[in-house]
Parts: C-alpha cells; structure tokens; sequence
C-alpha cells in the first residue's frame, strides 16, 4: 500500500502497482492496479481506473472500477462513474451519471489511450531523428 500524503501535489500520470490512498492534490490521469482511495484531504480531477475506488474526498473526473466504486459520506463527485456496482452513501455528493453498461468500452478505450501515451514517450528508434 502506497500513501501520497496531504503536502503531495502532483500534475501528470500516476500509476501504481499495487493498493494507492491519495490524500494530496492530482490533476492527471491515475491507473491502479489494486484498490483506490481518495481521502478526504485529497483534491484529483482526471481519470481513474482501477479495481474498486473509494472516495471520502473531492473527485472531478471519471471513475471506472472493474469491481466498485463507493462514494462516501461528505464525499464530492463530479463527472461519470463507470462500474457495475456504485455505492451513494447518505450525505454524499454526486453530481454526474453512472455507465454500467459501459465498463467494456471504457476499460478498451482506456487501454488504447495509454498505449498510445506510451508510443508516443518512447525515444526514437536508430538514433535521435529516428533514422536506422
């Protein structure tokens, strides 16, 4: 389990390996492997993909977990959740929609724009012009 704590701001991608709280600032796309949470000190726009999520704090974005996303008490959610099961707790904001039937096309879209944000940061093959 990896915590980037409250002082932590980052812009750009984040990925993780393995279990990620976030308690600081991130505008950026995030990819976890594992479970997601959002603290309630944290503030993150951007897009989320992971295997469950939970969000005590701020969201701004879209959030697709291949298993559950739980937006609790106090939470503030904006934007789309795609997953096949969404927990609204009382006291929770959420202003957006929730995908189910679209967590397929999501997770497919989403692995294409990370390939090609891959591509597209690799150097260059047989030398700095690319030519062999």
């Amino acid at each position: 389990m990896t915590t980037l704590g409250s002082t932590i701001s980052i812009k750009g991608e984040l990925r993780a390996n393995e279990d990620l709280t976030l308690e600081g600032r991130v505008e950026g796309p995030v990819w976890c492997d594992g479970s997601l949470v959002v603290a309630s000190s944290a503030n993150v726009h951007g897009d989320v993909i992971a295997r469950d999520i939970t969000v005590f704090g701020r969201f701004a974005g879209q959030l697709v977990a291949t298993e559950v996303v739980d937006i609790r008490k106090d939470a503030d959610v904006s934007g789309r959740v795609v997953t096949e099961r969404l927990i609204l707790e009382d006291s929770a904001r959420f202003n957006g929609r929730s995908e189910p039937q679209h967590l397929e096309a999501a997770l497919r879209v989403a692995k294409f724009n990370q390939e090609r944000r891959d591509a597209a940061t690799r150097p260059a093959r047989g030398g700095p012009h690319g030519r062999t």
